[in-house]
């Protein structure tokens, strides 16, 4: 069987396609590039943002002009939170949603591990699954309700074989990590990886994104005591820098407690560098409440931002509310998205002269420099490096865009 999968949004539907890539190659299937020569025909949704709706649509539309015969299935988060919508639009489409596509395709469950990825030097591992937080503006927990976690042998099973097969940096993810709690064990975020700082090998590890009230004491003790091996970087969502907005949103914070929580992660770590999503035009951010997110945004010192521009999601409560105008989300969104440059550029300089290790992750042709990352997350280039798997030292010489230049020492 020909089997064509495009997957939407983010490294936990990244992960499972993976997966669901093994698991159909571990079948017989042939795996293939273009919709159009495929039997089955497998789109992994996101439903994070209107455009994710809209980009998914666009596929489906393709894929029944270009190939009309073929088997359709779509999962994912837009699958549950829009299947009704789905079916009216593409009949074709059978939606199966992510708990059962295992059962469906293959007749057992899944556990969501894998052996590889394809053509990648880093490794991510899912290690748990849902959120129950509700915040006002996300659909999350409409589409992944359940709460689960990944047995704390199996992970640690799959890091090891990842490991062996070459992997120098494994990337812990999911929907909420810190919630990850091992069921048989009970296990926690910090205990999991305890045990996995004592797997043998040359390699790092490092979280996707992990919310600041899960960030605990003992995660923080336990990720210092990695030494090298765990990365100094931390992905925060922020999403507002206003009490007001953090309020409305049902965030479980306020910037005192989220920025105490940063001084107590520096004080581990002096020279992590801090990345957070934030959300331009939420329906209750007034001027006032959007430069209070500039000036926190400056007062904690992040090393760049992932801007979201605020868009309803039915069924959410910031839905119903009066909604800016898209010319205002707009004009704030540039506000931040200039702000992420400046930010970056200025950890980027923080770096020149330094050692750090780097990982190399794409070769770049139009000027025969390899493109790779620090254990910090900041990207950095190398002039005619290979692309070998290897944490390899080198000096930072100069940062240009918030891009650091390297050679190796």
């Amino acid at each position: 069987m020909k089997v064509f999968i495009k997957t939407f949004g983010c490294r936990v539907n990244q992960v499972e396609s993976e997966a669901l890539l093994e698991k159909f190659k571990d079948g017989g299937a042939v795996i293939v590039q273009a919709p159009k020569d495929a039997e089955l025909c497998l789109i992994n949704t996101c439903s994070v943002t209107a455009k994710a709706d809209r980009d998914a649509n666009k596929l489906i539309r393709q894929i029944m002009r270009d190939n009309p015969y073929c088997r359709l299935v779509v999962t994912g988060c837009y699958a549950m939170a829009s299947s009704a919508k789905i079916k009216e639009s593409f009949p074709q489409a059978q939606i199966i949603f992510k708990p059962d596509l295992g059962k469906t395709l293959f007749g057992e469950d899944l556990d969501w591990t894998v052996k590889h990825h394809e053509g990648k030097t880093r490794a991510f591992v899912k290690i748990q699954d849902g959120c129950d937080n509700f915040c006002s503006y996300c659909i999350v927990p409409y589409t992944r309700p359940l709460k689960t976690s990944k047995p704390k042998q199996i992970a640690l099973a799959e890091i090891q074989n990842l490991i062996k097969n070459g992997y120098k940096e494994i990337v812990l993810t999911g929907i909420n990590i810190g919630n990850y709690r091992c069921p048989q064990s009970g296990a926690d975020l910090a205990d999991l990886l305890g045990e996995v700082f004592k797997i043998e090998g040359d390699f790092r590890i490092r979280f996707s994104s992990i919310e600041i009230n899960t960030v605990t004491d003992k995660l923080i003790q336990t990720a210092a005591s990695g030494g090298e091996k765990f990365c100094d970087y931390l992905h925060l969502p922020l999403q507002s820098g206003s009490d007001a907005v953090l309020k409305h949103m049902g965030r479980h914070y306020d910037i005192k407690e989220y920025l105490e929580r940063v001084k107590y992660i520096r004080s581990y770590f002096k020279n992590i560098f801090l990345y957070c999503d934030i959300i331009a035009g939420y329906p209750t951010e007034t001027e006032a409440d959007f430069n209070s997110s500039l000036s926190f945004l400056e007062e904690v010192g992040f090393a760049g931002l992932h801007v979201f521009s605020y868009s309803p999601r039915a069924g959410t409560k910031a839905a119903a509310l009066k909604q800016l105008p898209p010319e205002e989300i707009k004009r704030r969104s540039e506000i931040l998205h200039q702000k992420d440059k400046q930010l970056r550029q200025k950890a980027a300089q923080s770096l020149i002269d330094k050692e750090a290790e780097f990982l190399a992750e794409t070769f770049i042709k139009a000027n025969n420099s390899v493109s790779g990352v620090l254990p910090n997350f900041q990207r950095a280039l190398i002039k005619g490096a290979s692309l070998q798997p290897a944490l390899r030292k080198v000096k930072i010489t100069k940062a240009q865009d918030g891009i650091c230049f390297a050679q190796e020492v």
